[in-house]
């Protein structure tokens, strides 16, 4: 299984993005996802999750700006980033899981927020 991850880029506070965590190699809709961050020197703490059956949950810092999402047909999961501030700058990570055991992570993808 590959997850990667794409659509980050460099944005001024206040704009948008959206994140693509797109996988290969299995078919994951018995999976749930979430949308981890990792600012300069900071632990990777998660953003969002969401799970099979499509619950979601949101670290409270993002909730009203940002919402996940997936389409099972496309084996992809997306975070919709809005109002974004310079504290949402980091590196975000997709993690795919199945178990306490079984679990995979995309690669990074750079979030950059100025003021």
């Amino acid at each position: 299984v590959q997850l990667q991850a794409s659509g980050g880029g460099s944005v001024q506070a206040g704009g948008s993005l959206r994140l693509s965590c797109a996988a290969s190699g299995e078919n994951l809709r018995f999976y749930a996802f979430g949308w981890y961050r990792q600012g300069p020197g900071d632990q990777r703490d998660v953003v969002a999750t969401i799970s099979a059956g499509g619950s979601t949950n949101y670290a409270d810092s993002v909730k009203g700006r940002f919402t996940i999402s997936r389409d099972n047909a496309k084996n992809t999961v997306y975070l919709e980033m809005n109002s974004l501030k310079p504290e949402d700058t980091a590196v975000y990570y997709c993690k795919g899981t199945w178990s306490s055991n079984r679990f995979y992570w995309g690669q990074g993808t750079l979030v950059t927020v100025s003021s």
